[in-house]
């Protein structure tokens, strides 16, 4: 039959069935980062149907220190099933084994085998790609062509890892997604303001597309002439912003300038005014207080001028003396 069809045998053709405990995990697994909800699902699924697709290992034959060989496996791809697999009771689960693959193979295979699926986060993926550079010297761009990808595309996930690692651990855990990320790179240079963009994407549950406006109106603020800022209007500006729980940026200009402070919605407009109301009536009891104090010092109705004389007084004789 195969040379009817002409078809021509594969290492793939065979499926072993193996035990899961003689197989090791992959030390290339660009995933860290394994859902129990999601493990747990899988498992009840294998527990119905078992192991749909087998997983990819490599065989590897050893000496026993009593004599004759053993066979140690490593996985390739699989792992989410070999876990799952572990949680449902299987003893065994079926495998393909692929023979002659050298250590750089195995970390491509678990990369693209990752890379096509869509819950890979971006650390993870940033992080087995750079392994995949250095430790194996190759290019950004031999590493874009091994994963179908643009170059570009490896050099911005790379860019992912200069970011502060509590940031880099709340894209793993969801807490932002990867466009606040790369967004939040355009701040790299400029810890603070960063550390404020970070807190407000995750305290008020920022947009991508707001948190670029705010990173936009940082780089733009930038450009502008500092010099014509005191350390005072600085320190102002930083008080502020930690008072109101926004950004808040002083500007300047010849004539003066202004003050602009952020909001995001109706809500955040409403907590702003009423932080902002009860100072300026504050302002207004004082400015009135001291008009009262200052109407008790000082005699408001001027004194009366003194009389004039009247000009037939001025020429009369007994206005005169010798």
């Amino acid at each position: 039959m195969h040379e009817d069809t002409g078809y021509v045998p594969t290492k793939y053709d065979s499926v072993f069935w193996i035990d899961v405990e003689r197989i090791q995990p992959n030390p290339y697994q660009p995933r860290r980062n394994f859902s129990e909800e999601g493990l747990s699902s899988l498992a009840e699924s294998i527990r119905q149907y078992g192991v749909l697709q087998p997983l990819v290992v490599t065989r590897t034959d050893v000496e026993k220190p009593e004599g004759g060989l053993e066979s140690l496996y490593e996985l390739i791809a699989g792992e989410r099933r070999l876990r799952a697999s572990k949680i449902a009771g299987l003893r065994q689960v079926p495998v393909v084994i692929r023979q002659g693959d050298t250590n750089l193979t195995k970390l491509e295979l678990a990369i693209i085998e990752n890379l096509q699926r869509e819950d890979l986060n971006a650390i993870d993926r940033a992080k087995a790609l750079k392994k995949l550079i250095e430790d194996f010297g190759i290019s950004h761009a031999e590493t874009a062509a091994k994963i179908g990808k643009s170059r570009e595309y490896v050099s911005n996930s790379l860019r992912l890892l200069s970011l502060p690692e509590h940031i880099q651990n709340s894209v793993v855990d969801k807490e932002i997604s990867e466009g606040h990320a790369r967004t939040l790179l355009a701040l790299s240079d400029k810890p603070e303001e960063l550390e404020t963009l970070f807190k407000e994407i995750t305290l008020k549950r920022l947009s991508v597309r707001a948190a670029e406006g705010i990173a936009r109106s940082i780089a733009q603020e930038r450009v502008r002439k500092y010099h014509r800022k005191t350390p005072e209007m600085v320190e102002l500006e930083k008080s502020l912003t930690e008072t109101l729980g926004t950004r808040v940026i002083i500007e300047t200009n010849a004539e003066g300038g202004r003050l602009l402070i952020d909001f995001f919605s109706p809500d955040d407009l409403s907590v702003l005014a009423a932080s902002l109301i009860p100072r300026s009536d504050i302002e207004a009891n004082k400015q009135i207080d001291e008009v009262e104090t200052n109407s008790i010092i000082e005699d408001p109705v001027p004194p009366a001028a003194p009389e004039e004389t009247p000009d037939d007084e001025l020429y009369s004789v007994s206005g005169f003396t010798v």
